[in-house]
């Protein structure tokens, strides 16, 4: 049978209680169709990139299943019907990932500080030393000079 990945997010005035509720739903329409569910990670509240319905969190869940097209389709149908669900996807993988999902490895990704962003004793690179010499270009004469 063909794998998938599929995640769903989550409003985020629902509690934690009802996201494992909307998974076991979700699981419970899978086997109901004679499908599989592998593995459910929740990934907890986290912050949008830009408002979704109004929301700017959302509880994030992923499950790993095996089931047939069909069974899919019939799944997505329902969590499109679904007040609380704002976003979903669901992609055909080739395998599924051993262990936890990158999402849930702290170990791999870099920490704040080291990702850059804003602040910290970072490279401000071009606008943020405005007095430092550059070996790209040769320094200019002071304005006195320039005008004599």
């Amino acid at each position: 049978m063909p794998l998938y990945e599929h995640v769903f997010l989550a409003r985020q005035d629902l509690s934690q209680a009802q996201v494992d509720a909307l998974a076991e739903n979700a699981t419970k329409i899978v086997e109901d169709n004679e499908g599989k569910v592998i593995k459910t990670e929740t990934w907890g509240l986290r912050t949008l990139t830009y408002k979704i319905q109004k929301n700017r969190k959302a509880h994030f869940v992923m499950l790993d299943i095996e089931a047939s097209g069909a069974t899919i389709a019939e799944l997505e149908r329902q969590t499109r019907m679904n007040e609380d669900v704002i976003r979903y996807m669901t992609v055909r993988v080739d395998e599924h990932e051993k262990g936890p999902s990158v999402m849930m490895r702290k170990s791999d990704r870099p920490e704040r500080s080291e990702r850059g962003g804003f602040g910290g004793d970072r490279d401000r690179g071009d606008r943020g030393d405005r007095g430092a010499p550059r070996g790209d270009r040769p320094d200019r004469a002071p304005r006195a000079e320039q005008e004599a």
